[in-house]
């Protein structure tokens, strides 16, 4: 019979992935990570197996806790408001984000996913997941007319999309608000349908008929 594990599974994963987020992978040790969890080397071994399978669930971990759970609050939302929603969050934790360690997951893009086929499948798949959410909110706008219809949903998508990692890298050397703001206001307002065209002798301002 198994023995039951004698740790808090959500604790010791959440010290992981702090102790990865704030070190990187190359500069985190199986001894920090060990020091930061409360466990020995031979209880995390046998628990997680080696460092990249602790980075992998450590990664999940936060992908859980971060991309999905700001996807799943805001996708109820009306389009553009989901979307200026998903982009005042990002900003204001970038701001907030004092250490600088800016996103796990784009820094598994630079550091880990380059040199590992495994990783890389699983940050092209979260930076997917993201852009759906992005195409669907842009969809649902252009429908119901409040997101301009021109570009294409798909091209907006990808727009968005690289405002988001350009948001997150930038956020690590420059954290100020008004720069981070700035970007995604610029961004979004391109998001804004065009106020339909006056005809001469109708507007507001014409005599009276």
């Amino acid at each position: 019979m198994a023995r039951p594990r004698e740790f808090d599974e959500a604790a010791v994963l959440d010290a992981a992935m702090h102790c990865f987020w704030q070190r990187g992978y190359e500069q985190t040790s199986m001894r920090d990570l060990a020091g930061e969890m409360g466990m020995t080397s031979a209880s995390m071994y046998n628990a997680f197996g080696d460092k990249r399978a602790l980075y992998r669930r450590a990664l999940d971990h936060y992908l859980a806790q971060t991309v999905r759970d700001r996807i799943a609050r805001f996708a109820p939302l009306p389009p553009l408001a989901a979307l200026r929603g998903f982009f005042t969050e990002i900003v204001e934790r970038s701001v907030a984000d004092r250490q600088r360690r800016g996103c796990m997951l784009v820094n598994s893009a630079l550091e880990v996913a380059p040199h590992d086929a495994g990783f890389r499948r699983l940050v092209a798949g979260e930076l997917e997941f993201v852009e759906a959410f992005f195409r669907r909110c842009i969809a649902a706008g252009q429908q119901d007319g409040t997101i301009t219809a021109h570009p294409p949903a798909e091209k907006l998508a990808k727009l968005l999309l690289s405002l988001l990692l350009g948001i997150r890298v930038l956020a690590r050397t420059r954290p100020q608000r008004a720069v981070l703001d700035g970007a995604a206001q610029a961004a979004l307002a391109l998001l804004q349908p065009e106020p339909p065209a006056t005809v001469p002798g109708h507007g507001s301002d014409g005599p009276p008929g």
